[in-house]
């Protein structure tokens, strides 16, 4: 164990709330690889299921409506309220946040904010999770690497502790309670689309092809998206903020990351609300926060300032 894991894996106290353990069992990767795996496969034969006339209207709106609540759940909620907290939410809004991202099936809330706080401490340096610079900038070294930061990582035996990146999550009854709920959240996110196609067409063929389509396409399609930006987004894109890292930001991800891909702002200030800056730059997640404030449902947003982009723009020459 190196100096990094040791400081990483403290003793934990008596009273420690229980939320997993630190080292990965060998159910949990059979489990983790089942649904990586499906979803991929699936994802793979989608074009020619399509092709054969196995794609009606209600699966394209299950599947458009369950992607865009479970990724907001990620984006909005994981990543930029309980992560980073960029903005103070109201209770219900932080329970259906929490609900909604673990749908994601991308593990409990306080496991994820863990995991996503120790990459931002060590950011591409000896100690983040998954950095596609992890074995070196050759190019043997950097494909190795880039399979790390998008899915290898996953299985590493080590776990994040909570204890050290997490303590405030894990005094949140709220949290805790939906985190160790994980596999009831992750059952609904299975089942909800067959059942709504189901009613919508009254038929099982509805259900079947929902949940090809709204279940298995939807979760392996945002996996991916949301693995490209451990992966693509810390190798290529542009860096137009000071930032200690390599992230970037990669235009044609933004839409389907609902913004996420304007990765370098974040690392220059990770507790922006918004990581899209510019007019062009879409940011869906963004504007939900936005939303949530209007409606006086979040408050303390966290809105990037002139001063402060223009404190981190690197200068042109």
């Amino acid at each position: 164990m190196s100096a990094t894991d040791q400081a990483d894996h403290p003793a934990a106290p008596a009273d420690r709330v229980t939320l997993g353990e630190d080292v990965q069992s060998l159910r949990e990767r059979i489990a983790l690889g089942s649904f990586i795996a499906v979803p991929f496969v699936a994802f793979l034969a989608a074009i020619p299921v399509a092709w054969g006339g196995w794609l009606g209207w209600s699966d394209v709106v299950i599947t458009f409506v369950m992607y865009g609540l479970t990724l907001h759940g990620v984006t909005v909620g994981y990543h930029r309220l309980f992560t980073h907290k960029s903005f103070k939410p109201h209770r219900a809004v932080k329970v259906v946040l929490a609900v909604l991202g673990s749908m994601a099936i991308e593990g409990p809330v306080i496991r994820w904010v863990a995991d996503h706080r120790k990459h931002h401490k060590y950011s591409d340096r000896d100690g983040d999770p998954h950095s596609p610079w992890r074995y070196g900038t050759s190019f043997a070294g950097l494909t190795k690497g880039f399979f790390w930061a998008h899915v290898g990582w996953l299985f590493d035996a080590e776990q994040t502790p909570i204890d050290k990146y997490a303590p405030d999550l894990a005094k949140d009854r709220d949290l805790v309670r939906i985190s160790r709920m994980f596999w009831m959240w992750v059952v609904l996110s299975i089942f909800l689309p067959p059942i709504a196609g189901f009613l919508i067409t009254w038929s099982w063929q509805g259900a079947l092809t929902a949940f090809f389509w709204g279940t298995v396409v939807r979760i392996g399609l945002l996996h991916h998206v949301t693995w490209s930006i451990n992966s693509i987004c810390h190798v290529v894109g542009e860096r137009p903020f000071r930032s200690r890292d390599k992230s970037g930001n990669v235009w044609w991800l933004a839409i389907p990351s609902g913004g996420e891909s304007w990765h370098n702002l974040h690392h220059a200030d990770p507790t922006s609300a918004r990581h899209g800056v510019r007019r062009w730059q879409v940011d869906t997640s963004a504007r939900i926060i936005w939303i949530l404030e209007k409606l006086g449902l979040a408050r303390d947003v966290r809105w990037p300032t002139g001063e402060r982009l223009r404190s981190k723009t690197i200068a042109s020459s």
